[in-house]
């Protein structure tokens, strides 16, 4: 008989814990037989862990985990796949904004062969701006990345144990886990959901990790970033070239005095500007190249509990 692996991440979600857990075991845990729930707290600073021990005291079949400190999202993903034992493993959102019934039919498709299984957001509930900045997200993604990239996007999903120790082999930081899952190429299928609104509990998704996701999905997974800087560089070029035969020309056929100071500094402060982006872009590359040679873990594991009475 399979067994399936729910991996949730976990970061400050003390308030949605025990609602999850309960929403499960009311719609799904009845009808998957054997299963296990593997929580992993990404170094939260509330009580998100006594919780979660709180909960395995309940279900035998709950493993808590604990990293060392905070390691984000996919690094918390990746450790749940280290630890879970099942034939396949689905990742669960703590934040209450996917049904779980989700999760019957991402199995389900995984039963008929598929190695691979994405929830893909057909509608979702949160506000315009968000819309437009993750259609923003996933646009750029299909244009410059990957064109299979669904419009509606993809943040969960049903790994095989096979797929998942591909994704354990890559060991790779900094990069994105979705287009990871993506790359690996099995067989694979798609089931739509209407993801809702975030009702209880504050989300510590901040601007500063959606710009990491866009910086990360982009340097690792696309050459986008150096061929724009040799494109605009090209541009540039041409265009002073125009500029300088067309100033010379008009110079001997009118008489038109060349302008000096003014646009003097214009072209060297453009050109400045450029050659920072450029830096700027050839660092980040740099950057990861060393990240990834010092061969450090994307996570540390501080601690595995598991309620082993029958």
């Amino acid at each position: 008989m399979s067994k399936i692996s729910i991996v949730v991440p976990v970061y400050y979600n003390s308030d949605t814990l025990e609602m999850l857990y309960e929403d499960m075991k009311q719609k799904i845990l009845g009808k998957l037989g054997d299963y296990e729930i593997v929580f992993v707290d990404d170094g939260s600073g509330d009580n998100s862990w006594e919780i979660m021990n709180k909960i395995a005291e309940k279900d035998k079949n709950v493993v808590c985990t604990r990293l060392s400190r905070n390691f984000g999202e996919h690094a918390a993903i990746l450790a749940g796949l280290s630890v879970c034992t099942g034939d396949c493993a689905v990742t669960k959102q703590a934040d209450l904004q996917e049904d779980s019934t989700l999760i019957l039919d991402l199995y389900e498709k995984w039963k008929e062969g598929n190695k691979v299984v994405l929830a893909i957001r057909a509608e979702r509930d949160e506000g315009a701006v968000k819309k437009f900045f993750a259609g923003m997200y996933y646009w750029i993604v299909r244009k410059t990345i990957n064109k299979d990239m669904p419009q509606g996007g993809c943040d969960c999903y049903l790994l095989d144990r096979q797929a998942i120790k591909v994704i354990q082999l890559m060991d790779e930081k900094n990069s994105s886990l979705t287009l990871q899952v993506m790359w690996i190429g099995f067989k694979s299928a798609k089931v739509y959901f209407h993801r809702k609104d975030r009702t209880v509990g504050k989300s510590r998704w901040t601007f500063a990790k959606k710009y990491k996701l866009v910086v990360d999905s982009m340097m690792s997974f696309s050459y986008f970033p150096i061929r724009a800087i040799s494109t605009i560089g090209a541009l540039v070029a041409l265009a002073s070239f125009v500029g300088i035969i067309g100033s010379i020309v008009e110079k001997l056929t009118v008489g038109t005095p060349i302008a000096g100071y003014a646009s003097l500094m214009c072209v060297i402060l453009l050109a400045t500007g450029l050659i920072m982006v450029t830096l700027g872009i050839l660092g980040e590359y740099l950057w990861r190249v060393l990240d990834a040679a010092r061969t450090r873990p994307p996570f540390i594991i501080d601690e595995v509990r598991k309620n082993e009475q029958e």
